[in-house]
């Protein structure tokens, strides 16, 4: 058989599963939390399984390891995240967020807006199939949900965490498989029944602390043919991760983080060549398919995009996110980067999705 045919049956079988894939597609009600979110994935509708590429790998596919050719060392690299309602509810105040009573009193007075913030770091030091690093996030959703009586929503998550992964190379790089491991210390706060007219809210009151031990293992295997379509897939917190290891070490709290279940993702993408300095990644993902189909039927699960890169200094992106669209742009220089998106990401229930649009920005200093 010809290089060509090969390269057009390759193509089919791609684009056939991608297809089967979208018509697969489930819900889930009430937002979904991710242990990591990164800008790039973001722009690109939220997939990165399939095209991690860089020190982000250990969080998102540590498979991904696999595929960088030098080493990076990340001193620097903020990120913040807060959606379009935000400052109308906040202002200024958008970092009091994280005082459960003052975040209170601003939703009171902004009946059913949804105010998101987060902020994160990640430095860390990553070789070809090597890589660890210390994860920060902070993240606050609340909202003051009109009714009969009205009710204060309040998810706060506090993680800090090192990071460890490793990569082999099966088939001369044909298969990668990596895999992680965690040490989080999670302070966590998932109250939707909070009264409105509370007057002493705090977040040792509130939350529940604990460590916990956890493990990704992920998968790549990039067919050897034109436009290397490659198949990603990370089993996340392998055994499911438990934060009764020991007690946190900030709140001191008597209860500990609910522990998260085993999730599966897989994903595809292609990288067609647009031009003489001009590359692309196109690329789908469907999230969690091994409770596909047990709640509800929206497309929560289901995340695609496409970045332009132009001479490795500046890259175009945009994509689809819980069928929001998304947005993104970077200028990458030297050791710095900058990098901007917007996305959509579903806060509704079951028979009514509501669309949270959001905004990040990201500042980077590695070498």
């Amino acid at each position: 058989m010809s290089r060509g045919l090969v390269d057009m049956d390759s193509m089919k079988i791609c684009i056939l599963t991608l297809a089967l894939i979208f018509l697969a597609s489930a819900a889930h009600a009430g937002e979904r939390y991710e242990y990591y979110n990164g800008v790039r994935m973001l722009g690109m509708g939220g997939a990165g399984v399939a095209i991690v590429n860089d020190e982000t790998a250990l969080l998102v596919n540590p498979a991904g390891l696999g595929k960088l050719r030098d080493f990076f060392l990340t001193i620097a690299d903020p990120e913040v995240d807060v959606s379009a309602q935000a400052e109308q509810i906040a202002g200024t105040k958008i970092m009091s967020a994280a005082k459960p009573q003052e975040t209170l009193q601003l939703t009171n007075a902004n009946l059913d807006r949804h105010l998101h913030t987060r902020a994160q770091v990640f430095p860390s030091f990553v070789v070809p199939n090597f890589g660890l690093g210390v994860f920060g996030k902070y993240e606050v959703n609340a909202e003051t949900v009109s009714g009969t009586p009205n009710k204060f929503k309040y998810h706060y998550t506090n993680d800090w965490a090192g990071v460890f992964g490793a990569n082999a190379k099966l088939f001369s790089g044909i298969v990668k498989l990596g895999i992680n491991a965690r040490v989080t210390n999670r302070a966590e706060v998932r109250r939707d029944d909070i009264d409105v007219n509370s007057t002493d809210l705090s977040l040792k009151s509130l939350a529940a602390e604990g460590i916990g031990i956890g493990s990704d293992i992920g998968l790549l295997a990039t067919a050897p043919v034109k436009w290397l379509p490659t198949f990603g897939a990370v089993y996340r917190d392998a055994g499911r991760t438990s934060y009764n290891y020991d007690k946190g070490m900030f709140m001191d709290t008597t209860e500990r983080p609910v522990a998260t279940p085993s999730s599966l993702d897989v994903a595809l993408a292609i990288y067609p060549i647009a031009g003489k300095r001009v590359r692309s990644t196109w690329t789908i993902e469907y999230q969690d398919v091994l409770t596909a189909g047990k709640e509800d039927k929206q497309m929560r699960r289901l995340h695609g995009g496409a970045e332009f890169n132009f001479g490795d200094a500046f890259f175009v992106r945009a994509g689809v996110n819980q069928a929001y669209w998304t947005a993104g742009l970077e200028l990458s220089m030297f050791s710095y980067q900058i990098q901007v998106a917007s996305y959509g990401e579903d806060i509704g229930t079951t028979t009514t999705p509501r669309e949270d649009r959001r905004y990040v920005v990201k500042f980077a200093f590695r070498f």
